[in-house]
């Protein structure tokens, strides 16, 4: 029950902040070029697995989506809030978004050709970050990958830090610690990307992108 209505609780912060959302950061790719090259090269080795698809995770308004699509791999969005996905599809007709859960995804064992996650697991209780990530885990096909993006600790010797976050408390990760998270689901990581943050950025948070790979062989966690 508790995390019923803790995710409750983001997802309807999240629906009254859908509109203000949008406006602020549907064109935040724009002047973040080191996004845009992570963004390139993950369209480029997600095309030969599974099915080639990309699943969006935590879509938001969409605009990320629809970026990674132009790229090449077809590419649909999930949220869990409702007023989100609504303005994706407005924004984008074109694109498939629908409401969904990180822990729980609608999609079948093994047939993605990649997951992208951008900020969409700063909402998640520490705790319950390893479901979620075996979550992407099962999702993906075999040699699939994982580019997963979140704001880091300010140190290696911190694990997790919270911080006030406008619409719902929120975490920050050691990068390290988050990447070790990843390989004993079974997601090793191939590349990651730290950004310092630059003057204009509303955070003074370094951004972290890591990019994981599923196994070919082996299903479970840990292989």
């Amino acid at each position: 029950m508790v995390e019923h209505e803790a995710l409750r609780a983001v997802r309807d912060a999240y629906d009254d902040a859908a509109p203000a959302y949008a406006r602020l950061f549907s064109d935040s790719l724009r002047d973040s070029p080191l996004d845009r090259a992570m963004l390139g090269a993950f369209a480029e080795v997600v095309g030969g697995c599974g099915d080639g698809r990309v699943a969006d995770v935590g879509c938001g308004p969409g605009h990320v989506t629809a970026h990674l699509n132009g790229l090449g791999p077809t590419t649909f969005g999930v949220d869990a809030s409702p007023a989100m996905v609504a303005l994706a599809r407005r924004a984008h007709p074109g694109l498939r978004f629908e409401v969904g859960t990180m822990a729980a995804l609608d999609i079948a064992d093994g047939v993605l050709g990649g997951v992208l996650s951008r900020w969409s697991v700063i909402h998640t209780p520490p705790p319950e970050l390893p479901a979620v990530l075996a979550e992407f885990h099962r999702v993906l096909a075999p040699g699939g990958h994982l580019l997963i993006a979140f704001s880091a600790t300010d140190g290696p010797s911190r694990p997790t830090q919270v911080f006030d976050h406008a619409v719902a408390p929120a975490h920050r990760w050691s990068p390290d610690h988050l990447a070790a998270l990843l390989r004993e689901c079974g997601l090793a990581e191939v590349a990651r990307m730290i950004r310092e943050p630059r003057p204009t950025d509303r955070r003074p948070f370094r951004e972290v992108h890591l990019l994981a790979r599923k196994a070919e062989s082996g299903d479970g966690p840990g292989r």
